[in-house]
């Protein structure tokens, strides 16, 4: 199998962690509930464990503009579905250009091999 291709299942892995884990922020209350403080945490470590597996494959730059640009996408979509917090038009023009960023990035650069 293509190194570059687990590199992103990796990379896949490392977002939905620290997506999960940044979701249950929310739910700790600042780390006065013990269950969502200790998922925060678990699911923080396994986020960086697979984004160093990552990092066998992808560049760091490239790696860590991906994993912070879409989990920053994906945590904003879950605040709005799950949370019912606003988000105003500046920052879903913020978000749009994160998402061209990272579609740049994968489309465009000749830094990672496809």
């Amino acid at each position: 199998m293509n190194p570059i291709f687990i590199g992103y299942g990796y990379l896949f892995l490392a977002i939905i962690f620290e997506v999960l884990g940044t979701s249950f922020l929310v739910k700790s209350e600042q780390f006065t509930r013990l269950v969502p403080t200790l998922l925060t945490a678990i699911l923080y470590v396994c986020s960086f464990y697979f984004l160093t597996l990552t990092l066998k494959t992808l560049p760091l730059g490239i790696a860590y503009a991906i994993w912070g640009g879409v989990g920053i996408v994906l945590v904003a979509v879950i605040g709005v579905v799950l949370f019912r917090q606003s988000i105003d038009i500046p920052a879903i023009i913020g978000i749009a250009l994160i998402i061209s960023g990272v579609i740049v990035i994968n489309v465009f650069s000749k830094t990672v091999g496809h």
